[in-house]
């Protein structure tokens, strides 16, 4: 059994009712997909962000063999990911896998997961990217305030969602290029002079004993955290040229390069510094106020003022990228709930482009009212906004990763799909399990990773299962109002 995205239809040419649903086909290739990927990842920000909290906080020098073990387990969950993928094809990815094991209601409560952990790893985005932006402006003898940058930068992405999704993979290709290249500028110098004071000790920072040292959980979150919209290889689906090999590739591609570049990147932090000194320095930075400094003070160090200056930039840039990326993943979850009836179907409307654009006005409408509170209340926008809502991001992508998997055997064991017993069943079930081992890890932490109260972490955690009740709920309406109108139309 095979599931397509809903044939788009429009009114007769002259019809008052005359819209279009329909997305552009055979727009974006495994590339472009790849980039609205690593964009979403926002690179910069996940090492500069993450580093130190990660090795201050969690497992110091083993920080590195995190992100290696947490891209193991993506990988092991990839598999079923994309065996799914090849047999539901839509623009809904989570939620349209879900569907199609558990039925439409459980699937209902997986799309509303979905847009909570994207809209609000997005507001999280909103305000570091505000506070970095300010910070520079700040630097420059322009003191702007945060939510200001924040709110004329909706602006900004509003119009970009609006247009033509080649015109966004441009643009997200050079601002994920230019930080790319400044990280791994880095990371292969100190690579290339042998490290820092105490060389390069890859035992220090992969070894189990190191990795497991610590607060392991803290830095799982962290890895958890950068592999943060890979699944978007699915959502573009509808748009992708030959989408069975583009979105498998483009899966397996992002996946390895985001564990590989994330844990390379953090490991020859840990060797500038030194596997034995890197905990007091991730600490210091933090202390300090400023802990970009445990990132941006070695780029300084070893290639001077302009590095720093450079960097600052393109910390800026790289939230901005992420923004774009999670804005356009966000409209196509509203899209296709709107081509399947569980929003209104003025959702669906396409403009000239073959854009979302009424689904984009929701999603910024939405990301003016999670980042409005802050601001009204004049919160810090990093301790508050971004840690709160990466948290919470990152607690409801893992249950939807858990039941996702689940789908995954459900659905191929329902339509007794002959061999493929790995694709189908074996690595889905082991990645539940280590997931579901993630998620306690997530959870047990989440007072120390969002940086609050007990009671703001329990209020946080919440959201989860309300918003997937309130999915289920929502798609029970839609069902009676449907068989509602069709008893009226019987009769």
């Amino acid at each position: 059994m095979s599931i397509s995205n809903p044939e788009s239809r429009t009114a007769e040419p002259g019809s008052r009712q005359e819209h279009s649903t329909a997305l552009r086909a055979g727009s974006i290739g495994v590339l472009g997909i790849l980039f609205f990927v690593l964009s979403a990842q926002a690179p910069l920000t996940g090492i500069v962000g993450a580093a130190p909290l990660a090795a201050a906080l969690g497992n110091g020098a083993g920080a590195p063999g995190a992100y290696l073990v947490v891209g193991i387990v993506i990988v092991i969950f990839a598999v079923g990911f994309v065996a799914m993928s090849r047999k539901v094809q839509t623009n809904g990815a989570f939620y349209a896998y879900v569907t199609a094991a558990f039925g439409r209601r459980v699937g209902a409560g997986a799309a509303w997961l979905a847009l909570l952990a994207y809209s609000t790893v997005q507001a999280a985005m909103y305000g570091l990217y505000g506070a970095a932006f300010s910070g520079l402006l700040a630097s420059a003898g322009v003191p702007v305030p945060w939510w200001l940058l924040a709110v004329v930068t909706m602006a900004g992405v509003q119009v970009l969602g609006s247009m033509n999704i080649e015109l966004g993979a441009r643009v997200l290709a050079v601002l994920v290029g230019l930080e790319v290249a400044i990280l791994l500028m880095f990371g292969f110098s100190v690579l290339f002079k042998g490290g820092g004071p105490e060389g390069l000790d890859f035992a220090a920072s992969f070894a189990p004993a190191a990795i497991a040292s610590g607060a392991p959980g803290v830095a799982i979150m962290f890895a958890v955290a950068s592999m943060f919209g890979f699944e978007s290889t699915a959502i573009y689906s509808a748009e992708a040229k030959d989408p069975h090999r583009t979105v498998a590739r483009a899966t397996y591609l992002s996946v390895g390069i985001i564990a590989v570049f994330f844990s390379f990147i953090t490991w020859m932090l840990v060797s500038f510094y030194g596997p034995s000194h890197v905990v007091d320095a991730a600490g210091a930075a933090l202390e300090s106020g400023d802990a970009t400094s445990f990132v941006i003070g070695p780029i300084v160090e070893m290639f001077g003022p302009w590095a720093g200056i450079t960097t600052g930039v393109l910390l800026v840039t790289s939230l901005l990228a992420g923004i774009i990326a999670f804005h356009n993943g966000i409209n196509r979850y509203l899209h296709s709930l709107a081509l399947r009836g569980s929003l209104p179907a003025v959702v669906a409307r396409t403009n000239k482009h073959r854009a979302p654009a009424a689904a984009a006005w929701i999603q910024t409408a939405v990301a003016v009212l999670l980042v409005a509170p802050f601001a009204l209340l004049g919160l810090d926008p990093v301790l508050t906004l971004f840690s709160w809502f990466s948290g919470l991001a990152v607690a409801a992508l893992l249950v939807l990763y858990m039941l996702c998997s689940l789908a995954v055997v459900a659905y191929f064991r329902r339509e007794r799909v002959a061999g493929q017993q790995w694709q189908t069943f074996i690595a889905p079930v082991l990645a539940s399990v280590l997931l579901a081992w993630v998620l306690y890890l997530v959870v047990s932490n989440f007072t120390s990773l969002i940086g609050g109260s007990t009671e703001t972490a329990v209020g946080l955690l919440a959201a989860v299962p309300a918003l997937f009740l309130a999915g289920v709920l929502v798609e029970l309406r839609v069902e009676k109002r449907v068989r509602a109108s069709e008893l009226e139309f019987a009769g």
